[in-house]
């Protein structure tokens, strides 16, 4: 008898996904695409949804709600910082909605978008785009693979 994998540790799920707003804006899609992957608990899904998706098997679907603080968080003013214009002196131009690069303080990639300009002044949101949104997940699991990290070899 075979058995049936289920969503959870140790595993590694293929999924179609869709990310919506409220009003039933599409914001990311796997659909009509190539699946995506991942292994449980890798961090690369947000908690609320790897979370909602527990138990489910390949060929399952699911309509998940999820709200802003268990999706991207709420939207945290003090995310947006304000920079003199000089900071940005070899841009020629500035506007709204523009992403920026920045690094964080580990030296990683920040992306950062320009909220407004005003004088000598550029204000950046750090925010994530979809904080303090509510969403809706579409789900239907592709496959359900068992993974276990490899263990290390010990040399006696």
């Amino acid at each position: 008898m075979t058995e049936i994998l289920r969503a959870g540790p140790e595993t590694r799920v293929t999924l179609h996904f869709a990310v919506r707003l409220m009003d039933g804006t599409e914001m990311d899609s796997t659909f009509g695409g190539e699946p995506a992957a991942f292994v449980w608990g890798d961090e690369s899904l947000l908690p609320g949804f790897e979370n909602s998706i527990r138990g489910l098997k390949a060929g399952d679907k699911r309509s998940v709600f999820l709200e802003a603080k268990k999706a991207f968080g709420e939207y945290n003013e003090e995310n947006v910082q304000h920079f003199t214009r000089e900071t940005f002196i070899q841009y020629d131009t500035l506007e709204s909605g523009m992403v920026l690069s920045f690094a964080d303080a580990a030296g990683g990639e920040l992306p950062g978008v320009i909220s407004r300009v005003e004088d000598d002044w550029v204000y950046v949101d750090f925010n994530h785009p979809l904080a303090g949104r509510d969403l809706t997940f579409e789900v239907e699991i592709i496959a359900v693979e068992r993974y276990a990290p490899e263990q290390p070899v010990t040399l006696n």
